[in-house]
């Protein structure tokens, strides 16, 4: 029973439901590779309405980085900052909704894994190369294939798009008659 009580209480977190503190609920140990993520969940609960304005804030924040970049755009460390910290920003705002623990789960899910490794590994090359490098050619080429890898990533949320995606650039490409 109390493992039931305690598979409820994660449940509530997960969803972002308060959980009232006089149940005592004994937890388990803490052996499982998102203890702390759970810990953080419990102690960071917030409402609905804060969920959601914390959502529009950092999301209204992203695109106004992204949108900002573009005015910086012929130079390409400023804008590869810039565009970066807007989709680091734009990503994060979906943690406010989800949860970060399920934002994480959802990041690694056998589906997109892929999706996600390359636009995280794009994301740390636009900013090494902005950042340490300094090459402008380099940066510029980092941006596009961090653009690219968000759109393939944010394609992975939507059924078959991939898929669709792909069907169609193969049949623009294809250069059998």
């Amino acid at each position: 029973m109390e493992k039931m009580n305690h598979a409820f209480e994660r449940v509530k977190i997960l969803v972002g439901m308060e959980v009232d503190d006089d149940q005592n609920v004994a937890a388990p140990p803490d052996d499982g590779p998102f203890s702390f993520m759970d810990d953080f969940n419990r102690d960071c609960t917030l409402s609905t309405k804060q969920r959601f304005y914390g959502f529009a804030i950092c999301l209204a924040a992203g695109l106004t980085c992204t949108l900002l970049s573009m005015l910086v755009f012929f130079n390409p460390i400023k804008f590869g900052i810039t565009f970066t910290f807007g989709n680091l920003l734009a990503l994060g705002s979906t943690a406010f909704l989800i949860g970060p623990k399920r934002q994480v789960t959802m990041m690694l899910d056998p589906v997109r894994i892929y999706a996600t490794a390359i636009y995280l590994a794009s994301i740390i090359i636009a900013l090494f190369c902005a950042l340490y490098v300094r090459n402008k050619l380099l940066t510029l080429l980092a941006i596009m294939l961090e653009f690219g890898a968000l759109i393939w990533y944010s394609l992975s949320y939507i059924p078959f798009a991939r898929s669709m995606v792909s069907k169609i650039m193969v049949s623009c490409f294809d250069t059998e008659f």
